[in-house]
């Protein structure tokens, strides 16, 4: 579970986050939505311990992201905007590496990379250097870095930005598979694609929750 309360981000007299205060509960998949600029990627990059709020609290099932980092953090798999991978490294290398530094035992590295890139379907690639595929194929291996050592929480920055629909679909698919072994919460800019997967909705403008339901009853508003 996610507990997030006053949540406050400036930057000098500017607000990029302003008193936002909400919950997410086991097994489901929530979404930000808002303009660029609405104050998203602050609230996931907070939420992930990348950056301190100004004020405000962060729990990770109980843990506050900035008392007990480590006990928090090693709940929580994250995805930014642009994937964290290393184009000179092959897939099997990074996912490897990546095992490393979450500090998962070594004896159990081996076999949570070959479940992550089962999962994202990109087993058949793990000898590929990263710089060499696609897009969307960085988007798979970087998904695949978020949930190697199978976290409750798993949050994605805009998972489909550059994608072609195919490729979003493909994402959208590998998400829903995800659902109910973990909390999945996401961003994006696109009213559609957060209506389609998600069961419940953040809307977000100019660093404020300006209003916050399922996408059914949304809708109707």
């Amino acid at each position: 579970m996610i507990e997030v309360e006053h949540l406050v981000k400036k930057y000098g007299d500017h607000f990029a986050v302003e008193d936002i205060s909400f919950s997410a509960e086991p097994g489901r998949i929530y979404g930000f939505l808002g303009p660029n600029g609405a104050g998203k990627s602050t609230t996931m990059n907070i939420m992930t311990g990348y950056l301190a709020a100004t004020s405000g609290t962060v729990k990770i099932n109980g843990f506050d992201i900035v008392r007990q980092p480590e006990e928090a953090k090693k709940r929580v798999g994250y995805l930014p905007e642009v994937p964290p991978v290393y184009g000179d490294m092959t897939v099997r290398e990074y996912l490897m590496f990546a095992a490393e530094l979450k500090k998962m035992p070594k004896s159990t590295w081996k076999e949570a990379v070959a479940a992550s890139m089962e999962k994202t379907a990109v087993t058949h690639m793990q000898e590929r250097l990263i710089r060499n595929l696609s897009k969307g194929y960085r988007q798979r291996v970087g998904l695949a870095q978020a949930i190697i050592n199978s976290p409750d929480i798993i949050i994605l920055d805009e998972p489909t930005a550059g994608l072609d629909p195919a490729q979003q679909r493909e994402m959208f698919d590998y998400i829903r598979s995800l659902k109910g072994e973990h909390t999945i919460i996401l961003s994006s800019h696109i009213l559609s694609d957060v209506s389609e997967i998600c069961d419940y909705i953040w809307i977000l403008n100019k660093g404020r929750l300006v209003a916050s339901d399922t996408p059914e009853n949304l809708g109707r508003r």
